[in-house]
């Protein structure tokens, strides 16, 4: 079964909004003191704003035989300010999301293939994917599409009085 992947549009909302709760409720199961489930509406409102001016090249649907089955979103980051030490390269954030029904047909991997080309030709010269630890679905699929470490993110919480 071939593959399509898109920009999402309007009419995906439901789609996006079923693949955004099911992304939750996936994370919730991993570290239920860490995630939420969104309320839908919540969300919906999010993605009809997204796409209210027409389709959106920074979010990508995935669909087989006419089913919307994953997404992408690539989230651009600014380049770090001159007086930072980093080199002046702009970044993105990656969210990939497939719904575990449709896991190891190929659904991950053409919608990364697809935000790599869309975070290129908008100028950002690598894609962080943040993930969990403890999840080693997303690790091992993100690894497997060529991702690395990069450095280690380091977390306090702060004191409650």
């Amino acid at each position: 079964m071939s593959i399509t992947v898109r920009s999402a549009e309007r009419a995906d909302v439901p789609a996006l909004v079923r693949l955004r709760l099911a992304n939750a409720e996936a994370h919730v199961r991993l570290a239920p003191d860490l995630y939420r489930i969104p309320e839908a509406d919540t969300v919906r409102r999010h993605f009809e704003g997204l796409l209210a001016d027409g389709p959106s090249v920074l979010i990508t649907v995935a669909e087989l035989a006419g089913e919307v089955v994953g997404m992408s979103e690539v989230v651009l980051l600014p380049e770090p300010p001159d007086h930072q030490i980093l080199q002046p390269r702009r970044g993105a954030d990656l969210h990939t999301v497939v719904l575990e029904t449709h896991r190891g047909q190929g659904v991950g991997r053409a919608l990364v293939a697809a935000a790599e080309r869309i975070a290129s030709a908008h100028g950002a010269a690598f894609l962080h994917a943040g993930i969990f630890t403890p999840n080693a679905d997303a690790l091992a699929f993100y690894s497997a599409s060529g991702f690395g470490p990069r450095g280690t993110l380091l977390t306090k919480e702060r004191a409650t009085p």
